[in-house]
């Protein structure tokens, strides 16, 4: 047994932990300052020791604690034991820890190889996305196996595990059928990360909603809509379900404008416009840009604009901005184009209503003239005149 000056074991205890965490804080100190200094040549150097300096350090107070106690104190055989497996389940739960913590900080590395400028988004997405669901594994399957090797230390539960295990295949069945549902998300979550078929930052049309994947866990996936609502799906929806993905292998978008105008308008005018509204409006990207009459129905023409953007968001504005300069455009210097409805009236030669056969003045008519009444108003007949009438009037009309 250590002691200091003869003095009381729970006082060299005090001693001894005191100058472990001297010793603690001193390394803490010293490592950052040699990491701090490496890491202006190697930038990831910074970032593990951002990743595992706690842990690591919480190891060493561990083993350091140990030390001093079982050093300084006298214990009888159920305190040693009861001491030890304390101590046991510390280190082994600070270990876990930091070894976790290392494999987060590999995943961070593998990230960082990718650009962030844009160059390769949907690549550094891709690889973001894994790198989420990677780190949420981890974090789980750190917890999971800490807290079991630290319970397997204990000698009962280590006995009732070993009987766990030997009905592990009944078990299984009935974890399987009970936790079917989560289960299946879970893999399908690990399969969204893996197989690229959605991304962060995709921008995606779920359910006829339009928004973009904010984040994708486990066992669900969050959808941000454009109107800044959340779409909350579970992962196996997007492994079963058809869903659109605008950025899957480029976040550049094709967009269209259509109009309905009139045969009055001039083609060619309209593609030097388009042209002019596409280099002023900041938003083109140059890939393509086209004019062109799509179809002529009901007396319109209708002409489709064909624009191009870097993403959706981008395309969102242009096409509008495309859609209110022309139509400014077209009212000024195109009128003779803007959709209108026309009504042309034919009269021809020599062309005279049918006549009908009259009954003599004061008389009845009879049933062939009632025959003779207009087909335009069946409720109202014509007024009957005496056939002499008749004469003269065609008479008058011929020498007109």
């Amino acid at each position: 047994m250590v002691s200091f000056w003869n003095l009381a074991p729970a006082l060299n205890a005090l001693i001894l932990l005191v100058i472990a965490a001297v010793i603690v804080i001193a390394a803490a100190y010293v490592l950052g300052r040699v990491l701090g200094a490496l890491a202006r040549r190697r930038p990831w150097l910074d970032l593990l020791r951002r990743r595992t300096r706690v842990p690591f350090l919480v190891v060493l107070s561990v083993i350091l604690a140990w030390i001093a106690l079982a050093a300084t104190l006298p214990l009888t055989d159920p305190g040693a034991v009861l001491m030890r497996h304390v101590f046991v389940v510390l280190l082994v739960l600070s270990a876990v820890w930091a070894i976790g913590s290392v494999l987060m900080f590999a995943a961070d590395i593998g990230l960082s190889h990718y650009a962030t400028d844009g160059s390769d988004g949907w690549q550094a997405r891709r690889a973001r996305t894994q790198v989420v669901v990677v780190r949420r594994l981890i974090g789980a399957a750190t917890v999971v196996i800490g807290v079991g090797a630290a319970l397997l230390t204990i000698p009962q539960i280590a006995a009732l595990g070993t009987t766990l295990l030997a009905s592990a295949g009944f078990l299984s069945v009935v974890a399987g059928l009970a936790a079917q549902s989560t289960l299946g998300n879970l893999f399908a979550g690990m399969q969204l990360a893996f197989s690229g078929a959605v991304r962060l930052e995709d921008v995606v049309v779920v359910n006829g909603e339009w928004g973009y994947i904010e984040e994708i866990t486990l066992t669900y996936v969050v959808v941000r809509i454009w109107d800044e609502r959340r779409l909350v799906l579970p992962s196996t929806y997007f492994t079963q379900q058809p869903y659109e993905n605008w950025t899957r292998e480029s976040t550049a978008v094709l967009g269209t404008v259509f109009f309905d105008l009139d045969w009055g308008v001039d083609i060619p005018r309209m593609r030097a416009q388009l042209d002019r509204v596409l280099d002023e409006s900041g938003l083109w990207d140059g890939a393509a840009s086209s004019l062109r009459v799509t179809d002529t129905v009901g007396g319109y023409v209708q002409v489709r604009a064909l624009v191009s953007a870097d993403d959706a968001f981008k395309m969102f504005d242009l096409t509008r901005t495309v859609r209110e300069e022309m139509l400014l455009v077209a009212e000024h210097e195109n009128p003779e184009g803007l959709p209108r409805t026309r009504i042309q009236t034919i009269q021809r030669d020599g062309e005279q209503l049918p006549r009908t056969h009259r009954a003599p003045v004061g008389g009845a008519a009879t049933e062939d003239a009632a025959d003779h009444r207009s087909r335009g108003d069946e409720t109202r007949p014509i007024p009957v005149i005496a056939d002499a009438d008749a004469d003269e009037a065609s008479a008058a009309d011929a020498r007109d």
